[in-house]
């Protein structure tokens, strides 16, 4: 297996890349590693990965002529260099919009699919059981045909990672009932049942969505982001909330002391450092998007995403998928 890194990309740089990098080849000695950066800076790498220069870094805000343009950057480098090696991954932790427009019209998207996906697995209240959440931002507006698409990429992601034997499929809308939700919501709704696409449920609200039950949740990419930042925001403001009430007096401490083990395997459920990254469904190589404030922790959670998903061949998986598709 061969990965290629965009070192470059994340708020804390090769601090955090580096140390991240030599933590996952000592868990997978046998992946071929492709570092893209600032060589002299990666010297620590030596013997653990092949060391490609590229000092530019794609700003959080380019468009995509803009980063075409920026062919010393770390990101364009790690693209050609996946191109050129025919390698099986690639990580960043650049910008969301210059990664999705590079990889799209450089690596390309796989026949039969008309838009790629953002996607990313989020906890639910079973412990250990996650949703996979598409698309949270690669597109503003999609239409019904891509949101089929997004349910099919969804339910083949849950089958091969999440080991899902039949993936319950649900549509995030403002009610559950069939003609609730924007007209392109509806017109999906209508079409999976037509279709009887395998696992659709049909319509669930957002105060349901993890429950449990869902194992894909499919939504246009403004929606599915404001789902996103409005679960990380909750997530957040309950982890504060918590630790002021049992820093609160001797008694609350004593009282935390009987529910710490509970409260910190909670706390790692909706932990977004162990995952690492979303994941874009829909062109033509694995491409993990690691958080843009990326710790040593969450750059491993990234490659490790990426070596499971080439490991399951899910690429090659979605592209049997969509031919079937055309065939049928």
């Amino acid at each position: 297996m061969k990965i290629v890194i965009d070192m470059m990309g994340s708020d804390n740089g090769l601090a955090a890349t580096v140390p991240a990098v030599l933590e996952f080849r000592a868990n997978h000695p046998n992946v071929e590693l492709f570092c893209v950066g600032k060589i002299d800076e990666m010297l620590d790498l030596e013997g653990h990965a092949h060391l490609i220069e590229a000092p530019e870094i794609v700003p959080q805000d380019a468009g995509v002529l803009e980063v075409l343009r920026l062919k010393n950057s770390s990101m364009l480098v790690a693209i050609n260099t996946l191109l050129a090696e025919k390698a099986d991954a690639i990580v960043s932790a650049g910008s969301t919009g210059g990664f999705l427009s590079a990889t799209t019209l450089k690596i390309k998207l796989i026949p039969g699919v008309e838009r790629a996906a953002i996607m990313a697995p989020f906890p639910t209240v079973i412990p250990g059981k996650k949703v996979a959440v598409l698309d949270i931002g690669a597109s503003n507006e999609n239409t019904a045909d891509q949101l089929i698409q997004f349910a099919k990429m969804g339910q083949i992601y849950a089958e091969k990672v999440f080991g899902v034997n039949e993936p319950q499929v649900y549509l995030l809308s403002n009610g559950a009932e069939e003609n609730k939700g924007t007209p392109e919501i509806v017109e999906a709704n209508k079409r999976l049942r037509e279709m009887e696409f395998p696992g659709f449920k049909g319509n669930i609200e957002a105060r349901e969505a993890l429950n449990g039950e869902v194992d894909v949740l499919v939504s246009g990419g403004f929606a599915g982001n404001v789902f996103l930042k409005s679960s990380e925001g909750i997530a957040k403001m309950m982890g504060s909330g918590l630790k002021k009430v049992f820093t609160k007096s001797l008694k609350t401490k004593i009282g935390y002391l009987f529910v710490r083990k509970g409260l910190k395997g909670m706390m790692a459920d909706f932990d977004y450092k162990a995952t690492g990254g979303a994941m874009l469904l829909g062109i033509n190589s694995v491409a993990v998007k690691a958080h843009g404030n990326s710790d040593v922790k969450t750059f491993v959670g990234a490659l490790e995403v990426a070596y499971k998903m080439a490991e399951q061949d899910v690429v090659a998986k979605i592209k049997e998928g969509f031919a079937n598709e055309a065939h049928s």
